[in-house]
């Protein structure tokens, strides 16, 4: 019989079995947990780094606290996949992030053991005093525990969150995981020393003791401890801390990955705490995986895996990437005009923006999480006369919607919005989907909002935003490759409100707007092959409408279907309106929109998460059949429907 590689995590079936260990076979546990997460990410795809960055805290919050009484809240979740080895979960890890598998992050319809879902940064502090105030008012839970890193808690939401946590004075725990500066972990005697101070001094005194635990570290490890405080420090002199300013208890830092320090603190917390305590944790990205503590990136977010060489396995597109050409385009721009400067919320390599930074860095502007920052900065650089690209996804804009709102489009700037991961992405689920921005952004006066077809499109619409400066304008675009399409050598400024006919045809018309063209022009073929006529129409833009195409369609076709890679409420809606508002609809036009269902959409490959949205290239055929049908009979419409 083979020996397991695991045998002490395989006697853990839930938390609850963590808490009758020791702690030398707690620590036994967390480096199984790790090898565990390597494993099935290597097989899955996943946010590797971050999940081995936390799987001592992870084991540690659930041997201390209650879970799930106690409510464990993990800000943005993608670290939390030893959180879900431990939670009963284990036995599905390599269903992580795939059709009916887990999702990359926690999910209340999941498990109890997630009481608060997350794919966005900086709301666990605010769910973790809801959860308080929950308690204090008689309902059936226990503590909070938000665990939030050092690039969310630099969000506004989450010193919101503190502001009013500390002025309440309720009882809550935020454990701040720092990975931005690690502690080479202490051993021996001094170990042994501090675990036992925390373990017998009050809560108030732990913060003058991870102080003299600085001064009898060897020099550069005192300096990295010290750095690692200032951090969060409210002056550098290190007397008091901004969390302590809000009305936090501030323990640390301590080595977060040093099961000797972590669970002595977390204990003396729990049995001491009044009011909110915050815990710094120092930790490092990647830990316990070479190939992902020294990447650039902490093997942030990977594809499948070779575990003993760290090769990741890479798909071989046919065209350069979406996200690329954007980055590409823009630069290209950028030489031949020096007012042009980029604006990205802590995705610089997300977004495409990183391109233009190793050119022009001066140039380039990474605010961190912060997208309401980022588009106000945006608004008042486009004020000054510089022109600004502010790149978002689609689905973290949302975040920024009141200054898209108020401090853009009121004020009628030139900031451009280009808006990567438009329509569904993919293994991040409905969280990271962008199908709102159409409809959000469409509905403002003064926007103008274009979508790519293609690549080549993208090209020409980075061109136009550059030469648009009479107010605020968008461009969206998918995640993922393009369509292999001839691409120009310099993009060509688009005419405002202007789409594009690529066939003509006299039966049935289709309307698309943005990279659903791709499957428009498939479902044609099959059109075709049974004797239809089609007409295909790229609009370009949703706001302004091409109204003089709409109407021209509606007027030689009987039937138009609209396409869109959104929600309801979008493209398809304004040119419902528009033909509704002049007439168009009242003798008898037959008219679909084809967008998103009015539903979220889970996890799945993005061409599986499209078939669950009925927007496939034969959703599109049996459309436009039924709209040539008669008596069950395909008839062209326009000889005899």
């Amino acid at each position: 019989m083979t020996q397991s590689l695991t045998p002490n995590l395989d006697r853990v079936a839930g938390p609850a079995d963590l808490r009758s260990m020791d702690d030398a076979t707690l620590t036994k546990v967390a480096n199984e947990v790790r090898y565990e997460v390597i494993s099935a990410v290597s097989q899955t795809g996943g946010h590797l780094g971050s999940s081995l960055g936390v799987v001592e805290l992870a084991v540690a919050i659930h041997a201390v606290f209650n879970t799930p009484m106690d409510k464990l809240i993990w800000d943005v979740g993608h670290q939390c996949y030893p959180h879900k080895i431990l939670t009963g979960r284990r036995d599905r890890m390599k269903t992580l992030r795939q059709k009916d598998g887990l999702s990359g992050f926690t999910k209340r319809s999941e498990s109890e053991y997630d009481p608060f879902g997350a794919a966005h940064s900086s709301t666990s502090i605010s769910a973790a005093l809801g959860f308080a105030v929950g308690r204090d008012m008689g309902r059936p839970t226990g503590d909070a525990i938000a665990v939030i890193g050092d690039g969310s808690i630099s969000a506004g939401m989450a010193y919101e969150a503190m502001n009013n946590a500390g002025h309440d004075g309720r009882r809550l725990f935020v454990i701040l995981n720092d990975n931005e500066m690690s502690i080479a972990p202490p051993v021996g005697a001094m170990s042994s020393y501090l675990s036992r101070m925390y373990a017998n001094d009050p809560l108030a005194k732990m913060k003058s003791l991870a102080e003299g635990f600085e001064a009898a570290l060897p020099a550069p490890m005192r300096e990295s401890a010290k750095r690692a405080r200032q951090l969060v420090t409210g002056n550098l002199q290190g007397s008091g801390t901004l969390f302590e300013e809000l009305g936090f208890e501030y323990i640390g830092p301590i080595n977060g990955h040093d099961m000797s320090q972590l669970l002595p603190v977390l204990r003396a917390a729990r049995a001491r705490a009044t009011g909110p305590v915050l815990i710094h944790c120092c930790t490092v990205k990647g830990k316990g995986y070479a190939h992902a503590e020294n990447s650039a990136d902490k093997y942030h977010g990977v594809s499948k895996f070779d575990v003993a060489s760290g090769a990741q396995a890479k798909s071989k597109p046919n065209a350069p990437s979406y996200t690329k050409v954007f980055g590409d385009a823009l630069t290209d721009e950028a030489a031949r005009d020096p007012n042009i400067v980029g604006v990205t919320a802590a995705m610089p390599g997300g977004t495409g923006i990183d391109i233009l930074a190793k050119r022009f860095p001066s140039r380039v502007f990474d605010v961190g999480i912060a997208e309401q920052h980022a588009v106000t900065f945006s608004a008042a650089m486009a004020a000054s006369g510089l022109k600004p690209f502010c790149a978002i996804y689609s689905t973290f804009l949302q975040r920024g919607y009141d200054q898209v709102v108020h401090d853009v489009a009121l004020q009628n700037l030139p900031v451009r919005f280009a808006i990567d991961r438009a329509g569904l992405v993919g293994a991040d689920g409905a969280t990271h989907a962008g199908a709102f921005d159409v409809g959000y952004l469409a509905a403002l006066p003064n926007m103008t909002v274009m979508a790519a077809a293609d690549e080549a499109e993208l090209i020409h619409m980075v061109a136009t935003a550059v030469a648009h400066d009479s107010g605020p304008i968008a461009f969206r675009y998918p995640r993922g490759s393009g369509n292999g399409v001839e691409m120009p050598e310099r993009g060509q400024v688009l005419e405002i409100g202007k789409g594009r006919v690529l066939q003509e045809g006299t039966d049935v018309a289709f309307l698309s707007f943005g990279a659903h063209l791709a499957e428009v022009e498939a479902a044609t073929r099959l059109l075709e092959k049974d004797g239809l006529s089609v007409t295909i129409a790229d609009a370009r833009f949703a706001k302004p409408l091409d109204i003089d195409l709409i109407l021209r369609l509606a007027r030689t076709h009987d039937a138009l279907i609209t396409v869109e890679q959104g929600a309801r409420g979008g493209f398809g809606a304004m040119v419902l309106h528009e033909l509704a508002d002049r007439g168009a609809l009242d003798r008898g036009l037959k008219i679909r929109t084809v967008t998103l269902p009015d539903r979220f959409i889970d996890q799945a490959s993005p061409d599986e998460m499209y078939a669950d949205a009925g927007m496939t290239r034969f959703d599109l055929y049996k459309m436009a059949v039924s709209l040539a049908s008669k008596d069950g009979k395909i008839v062209p419409l326009s000889k005899g429907a």
